[in-house]
């Protein structure tokens, strides 16, 4: 399922009747708030969360300005939109920077919300934007919770500093002598978690927290632990004061409740989303592309960011050369396959395109098919892949043996092929342009 799917259905269904009235009246959008209201809570929205946004939505809604529009159901999807960004918004969304190094961020929470995997994510994240982290390992109660960061440590290739389970107050002190001793100029420590909160916790946290002054107090919480999310948050905000939420696994949270309630309860920010296993999905969290998604209007920007991750502006170019030229092999099929792949789930990335997000629910995508395309083309010689013209019946039983797929597959792997070059063909000639536009 999409992020935030379950909601945004909702959402559509609502707004869609609005639009089909034309004029609106007063009651009529006091119908479809009370739809809005309901949708919320099913999405675990927080009760005192959800009655503040559509009182605020509500009031704005109904003035006459709205109602005597030519395009008032437009004006209040606009108003529900504005009030989603302020929900989630905060003027300190960015990370705080040290006016001298190093950087200390202190990563907290609960055991199972993947804090220690937060760590090497963030790590991996700030190198991207040319910054040089050190990940200091102060969880010394939990069974291999050292181990565990050294090797995400090593997939994100960032130095662990670790003193075994000595107190962790004292490594998370050395851990800064070491960074300014050795050019780091962000320290992100791994903190102990526990089952729930305990005063035990907390005063092992608060006294790291004397002790390194940290830049930013991040909480690392559970999307889909829904309401239990906020919950949390509240809690480590009451002892700690801390500065932004962390939320992991919003790629499975279809509902969206600690999203949309956290910024709220605690008045905290969430300053980034983990949207995947990989050490590279971690994502800003950007509110004003979460409240276009959540009302089916796409998320463009994000769409691009994803895409040029995956794909070098060299390897466009050489792409779009092929595709001109119409000289595009198996060998390239085969490197599109692996930068979708990169840009992870594809009713995910589909949701992102305007329009398409309350469309794809129906749409029956096979992930696997790539794999198996992958297993065809990967069992083709290389004269194969670049003229598959003369790929006949005997090759064919071959390549379907090679890749343990049937020769039905490998027939309509091979007709997908050069039905994608004709069509490239006629773009390029210029048929399509009367039936596209």
């Amino acid at each position: 399922m999409a992020l935030f799917s379950s909601l945004s259905e909702k959402f559509n269904h609502i707004f869609s009747k609005l639009t089909k009235r034309g004029r609106l009246t007063e009651l009529e959008i006091k119908e479809a708030m009370r739809e809005v209201r309901i949708a919320l809570l099913e999405a675990d929205v927080n009760y005192l969360v959800a009655k503040d946004f559509v009182k605020n939505v509500s009031e704005k809604a109904v003035g006459d300005e709205v109602l005597k529009s030519l395009t008032p159901a437009q004006q209040v999807i606009k108003i529900v939109k504005d009030e989603l960004v302020t929900l989630m918004s905060s003027n300190n969304q960015k990370l705080a920077v040290s006016p001298s190094p190093p950087t200390v961020i202190m990563m907290c929470g609960l055991q199972g919300a993947g804090k220690t995997t937060m760590c090497a994510k963030l790590a991996s994240h700030l190198k991207k934007s040319g910054k040089k982290p050190l990940l200091v390992a102060c969880d010394i109660y939990r069974p291999a919770a050292i181990e565990q960061l050294q090797v995400v440590g090593k997939q994100a290739n960032t130095e662990v500093f670790e003193k075994g389970t000595q107190n962790p107050v004292k490594t998370a002190k050395q851990a800064i002598d070491h960074a300014l001793k050795q050019g780091y100029d962000t320290v992100i420590i791994d903190t102990a978690g526990r089952l729930h909160i305990n005063e035990e916790l907390m005063n092992e946290l608060k006294n790291i927290k004397k002790e390194v002054n940290p830049s930013e107090i991040l909480l690392v919480v559970d999307a889909m632990t829904g309401q239990d999310a906020v919950t949390v948050a509240q809690s480590f905000n009451d002892a700690l004061d801390i500065t932004g939420v962390i939320l992991t696994k919003l790629d499975g949270d279809t509902r969206g409740g600690a999203a949309l309630s956290i910024k709220a309860i605690t008045g905290k920010p969430i300053k980034f989303t983990g949207v995947g296993e990989k050490i590279g999905d971690i994502e800003p969290f950007y509110p004003d592309r979460i409240a276009s998604r959540i009302l089916g209007m796409g998320d463009v920007l994000s769409l691009i960011e994803k895409a040029q991750e995956a794909v070098s502006e060299e390897q466009a170019k050489e792409m779009e050369k092929k595709f001109r030229e119409n000289s595009f092999t198996f060998d390239d099929y085969l490197a599109q396959i692996e930068s979708v792949k990169k840009m992870g789930n594809i009713k995910d990335i589909l949701s992102m395109i305007p329009g398409i997000s309350g469309k794809i629910k129906n749409l029956d995508i096979d992930e696997n098919q790539m794999q198996v395309n992958k297993a065809i083309i990967q069992s083709m010689t290389p004269k194969e892949r670049k003229n598959p013209e003369i790929i006949k019946a005997s090759r064919r039983q071959r390549i379907a043996k090679g890749s343990g797929t049937s020769i039905q597959q490998v027939n309509q792997l091979l007709k997908q092929f050069e039905q994608s070059k004709e069509l490239m063909k006629q773009l390029k000639n210029g048929k399509f342009r009367k039936g596209l536009f």
